[in-house]
């Protein structure tokens, strides 16, 4: 006799019912229906994950792309808050740039002891400055971005510290950018040289939200992330 199979300790988010995301799209478009900004492009995602709602909008504000992500408890709970984060994006993004608030006032998911990766995707990274990663940043409602610097040649990512702070940090050593518009922190040390099931240990050893790291043997940076489910995404660039 065959044994049943056991359940996935780590089951991913399955898609939520047409009348949830009918929901979410009739409030969204009640939101950003009287701004003056052009807001095209939109699209929304909603997935059902254990004991909570994972929500996503895309848009296009203006010509510029835009990003809210978030995880709630209810259907109705996440349409309200995409509504609102869309629209405080919308207004941000049409006024002159600022560091948005963090950390978020809504709590996210709940840390995962899991070094499960469950997407790897291989972007071909941007070559940006700094500052322009860091409205990017802003933008899509990221944690973290991964980017190429042109000054130094050098992938690199941008993240928050503080309320109003930024942190730079590259795959080698260099001199810090010239007259940046944003405050940013430069990291002293270099990205560390480690395989993708070291780098996920050291996250989740340290519970951190995001680790940039290079691969063996190459200067090309690597970005591993919690994802709003709890599990592990890699940005592992082209």
């Amino acid at each position: 006799m065959s044994t049943p199979p056991l359940p996935d300790p780590f089951p991913l988010p399955r898609p939520l019912p047409g009348d949830a995301l009918g929901l979410a799209r009739a409030r969204v478009a009640a939101a950003v229906r009287d701004t003056s900004a052009l807001v095209e492009a939109v699209r929304i995602r909603l997935t059902a994950a254990p004991e909570r709602v994972l929500a996503q909008v895309n848009a296009e504000v203006d010509g510029r792309r835009v990003r809210v992500q978030l995880a709630a408890r209810t259907a109705g709970e996440a349409a309200e808050r995409l509504a609102d984060g869309l629209l405080r994006r919308v207004h941000a993004v049409s006024a002159s740039w600022r560091p948005r608030p963090w950390p978020p006032a809504a709590p996210g998911a709940a840390p995962s002891s899991s070094t499960r990766i469950v997407r790897v995707k291989s972007p071909v990274l941007v070559w940006c400055s700094p500052d322009a990663a860091v409205r990017t940043l802003d933008a899509m409602d990221y944690d973290v971005h991964l980017f190429t610097d042109p000054a130094t040649g050098t992938d690199a990512v941008v993240h928050r510290v503080g309320p109003t702070g930024y942190r730079l940090a590259r795959t080698l050593p260099a001199a810090p950018p010239r007259h940046p518009a944003t405050p940013l922190i430069l990291s002293p040390h270099p990205a560390p040289s480690l395989t993708d099931h070291q780098a996920a240990a050291r996250l989740t050893a340290a519970d951190l939200p995001h680790f940039f790291y290079t691969g063996p043997g190459t200067h090309r940076g690597r970005l591993l992330y919690r994802r709003l489910d709890g599990h592990l995404a890699l940005l592992a660039p082209a």
